[in-house]
């Protein structure tokens, strides 16, 4: 059984008031979700904490850094037959985000900010990004 500070990856949902900061995927077919729009975020690497792996991945996807504080909300989930799958999911709200100093890195064709509930509704969006995203916001609006 995995322990509880093992897993695979993390991604981040960054907002700015209604909209999201999303990633075009790049177009190869062997990667998982090609052209699809993304969060940012990535795979663990050794060692890292579910914190500091979307952090540094944030950095090499925008060339946004963020301190570990800013990360408002974050939930853990495991999945596949037995749990296998571990990543982690969260959120910083940032209502003064600089959008000019946002670079995309060497992954990805483009970022975008798009509005939420479009990014919700959209067929080229990571399914279940998606839905934890929406979780997120159910739990906002539950005041939770």
């Amino acid at each position: 059984m995995r322990d509880f500070s093992d897993f695979d990856g993390a991604k981040v949902a960054i907002l700015k008031g209604a909209r999201l900061v999303t990633i075009l995927r790049d177009d190869t077919p062997d990667i998982p979700f090609p052209n699809m729009w993304d969060l940012p975020g990535g795979g663990r690497e050794s060692g890292e904490s579910a914190e500091l792996c979307v952090l540094r991945e944030l950095r090499e996807e925008l060339a946004l850094r963020l301190e570990p504080d800013q990360l408002t909300w974050k939930k853990r989930y495991a999945e596949g037959r037995q749990g296998e799958h571990v990543t982690w999911f969260f959120v910083a709200e940032m209502p003064d985000l600089d959008e000019g100093g946002l670079r995309l890195g060497s992954e990805g064709q483009a970022w975008r900010m798009i509005d939420t509930e479009r990014f919700l509704r959209m067929e080229n969006a990571v399914p279940h990004l998606k839905a934890r995203l929406a979780e997120y916001l159910g739990s906002r609006a539950r005041g939770g």
